[in-house]
């Protein structure tokens, strides 16, 4: 008997046919004599819908009241797939993630997981019962739900595996793997069937909508080995788990595009200690996720700093930031909101050269401009004008041969 954690993502429950599929999947996993612990998101649009409605009634909601709302969208999933599971005649059990012992920090919209108690589902599991978890959501010390923000049904899955110290987690969406570009874009893109922790990470933070990357991390961290498959067929998916020494030999092993982004320009800022510190703080303190940051040599005292955000924070970096240069001595800020990252990825990076050479070579050859540029060490990411992404995509992706690494 294993222990098996299985994630199903909004398309997967998208309507009742959907979710009948689902509970048959997991019917079959259940009957091979496996303990099977459940987390579902909400259906596909609902989370889109209850937003709606909330913006149509309050042009900024209080995120408390947001989280109260947004968690509707999964309790409703788990009870019609427990349903679905008790018509096939399985014993199932529903729970928030309240119920289900999922604890966070305080913060609303964007909560973190702080601990798992998990005698409950252990409990439900010693019954018999397949356990139905509401993904996206737990509760504070104060009583509260909370949610995790987009993607966060992936965390709860991962973190539930690792509190259960399940034998197997299965994250399931509408697509069967990972692959070395969104096959929408390259259409010869190969779907890989293992990547590491930080090659998965850094997909995930550069674009690749497949998983959140606070997922990836959290699964690294606790060594949860996963699998992505598609929950409308029976391949073998892609496995993350921690790296091994022969996953080097593929320098490159993605290509991967974000049009969710936003240049911020803080330009004519004093050049002395501090300065960059203040502007950052005030982003961190307010959850504002910054990504590249390029701060050029300042000259005559004066120095710009360009760094980037997601789109939806863009407005609100700028508000943030006005009182923070009057408080630094001036500055002016700008916004450019038509730009897109390009990552190239790859474990084999640390130790090959001649990457950033053939993305540079293969954009210029298409006459593509770069405008930032930021490296790890096996990632280089590049921003570039949001109507030449896809483009860019394809050359890179054809650059490093990628549609001949496919597993």
């Amino acid at each position: 008997m294993a222990r098996i954690v299985q994630k199903y993502g909004g398309t997967s429950v998208g309507d009742v046919e959907r979710i009948r599929k689902v509970a048959e999947r997991i019917k079959l996993t259940r009957d091979q004599g496996n303990e099977v612990v459940v987390v579902v998101s909400a259906r596909s649009g609902v989370t889109n819908e209850l937003l709606a409605r909330a913006k149509s009634l309050c042009d900024e909601p209080s995120d408390r009241e947001l989280d109260m709302l947004l968690s509707v969208g999964e309790q409703e999933t788990i009870a019609l797939t427990a349903m679905a599971l008790h018509g096939m005649g399985v014993d199932a059990v529903s729970r928030t993630g309240a119920q289900a012992g999922i604890f966070t920090d305080k913060v609303h919209t964007r909560a973190k997981i702080q601990a798992i108690k998990s005698e409950t589902i252990e409990k439900d599991l010693a019954e018999g019962h397949v356990v139905i978890v509401a993904g996206f959501q737990g509760i504070n010390e104060d009583g509260q739900i909370t949610t995790f923000g987009r993607g966060g049904s992936d965390l709860t899955a991962i973190a539930m595996a690792a509190a259960i110290h399940a034998d197997k987690c299965e994250i399931y969406t509408d697509v069967d793997g990972v692959y070395t570009a969104d096959p929408r874009v390259v259409t010869d893109a190969c779907k890989l069937s293992e990547l590491s922790y930080d090659e998965m990470l850094e997909l995930a933070s550069s674009g690749t909508k497949v998983m959140q990357s606070r997922s990836v991390e959290f699964a690294k961290k606790h060594n949860v080995v996963f699998e992505v498959r598609s929950s409308f067929n029976f391949n073998p998916g892609t496995i993350v788990k921690e790296e091994v020494s022969y996953m080097e030999k593929v320098v490159v092993r993605g290509v991967s595009v974000d049009k969710d982004q936003a240049k911020v320009i803080v330009s004519n800022i004093l050049d002395k200690p501090g300065t960059s510190a203040k502007v950052f703080r005030a982003l961190a303190d307010a959850n504002v996720l910054v990504d590249m940051i390029v701060q050029n040599v300042g000259r005559q005292g004066i120095a710009n700093l360009t760094f980037t955000v997601p789109q939806g924070d863009s407005q609100s970096a700028v508000k943030l930031l006005e009182p923070v240069l009057d408080e630094i001595g001036g500055g002016q800020i700008a916004i450019h909101e038509h730009v897109a990252k390009l990552s190239v990825v790859g474990v084999g990076m640390k130790t090959h050269s001649g990457v950033a050479a053939t993305v540079f070579q293969a954009l210029a050859d298409n006459e593509i401009n770069i405008d930032l540029i930021s490296t790890s060490e096996i990632k280089i990411s590049i921003v570039i004008d949001q109507d030449r992404a896809d483009e860019a995509a394809r050359v890179t992706h054809a650059a490093f041969e990628l549609d001949k690494i496919g597993d």
